[in-house]
């Protein structure tokens, strides 16, 4: 589609489109960005001030730290009594079939909670948004994981406040129900 012309459909066949979608599969959805249509004017502009290099840099930078932060736990032997927790319905590495968890898409539960810890500013709004917009255990853990990644990509040893919005504007815009309104 053209930037110049909107469809005479919109927003409804996106309400349409998401409302097959089922809520628990969009639970597992962890990054939501709406990317609009690029006109020729903006496609003249200059590259971003960071390249893609840049960022694959400090991806790498983040992957290692997470590598690094998981392998200290593992010797200080914090890595095999935190990811088991048979009470709250969690699964080992083993169970899964994994050896370790090598970065911060591997965590959950207690893991997750070991080191993902956020600020009390950040678990404050964190909280209010899991109140405001009726979010799963599954969507408080996804949201901190990313807010982990986002603090490990920022150079942050903590998560904060920062971090828990910006993994918050990256879940779904919006509640289903509230599209169709």
């Amino acid at each position: 589609m053209e930037p110049t012309r909107s469809c005479g459909r919109a927003p409804r066949c996106g309400v349409d489109y998401q409302g097959k979608l089922s809520g628990p599969l969009l639970d597992r959805i962890d990054l939501c960005i709406d990317v609009p249509a690029v006109g020729a004017a903006d496609l003249a502009l200059p590259p971003p001030a960071e390249s893609s290099a840049d960022v694959a840099a400090r991806v790498a930078a983040a992957r290692a730290v997470q590598r690094d932060r998981l392998a200290e736990l593992d010797r200080k032997g914090r890595l095999l009594a935190v990811e088991a927790d048979p009470a709250a319905g969690l699964l080992s590495d083993r169970a899964r079939g994994w050896s370790k968890a090598r970065c911060n898409a591997d965590t959950d539960g207690a893991l997750l909670a070991a080191i993902a810890e956020p600020d009390s500013e950040g678990r404050a709004l964190l909280t209010r948004a899991a109140e405001r917009l009726g979010l799963s255990a599954r969507a408080w853990h996804r949201t901190l994981r990313v807010a982990r990644t986002l603090a490990d990509l920022d150079g942050s040893d903590s998560v904060r406040r920062l971090h828990i919005a910006e993994a918050l504007s990256y879940r779904r815009p919006q509640p289903r129900a509230a599209l169709a309104a």
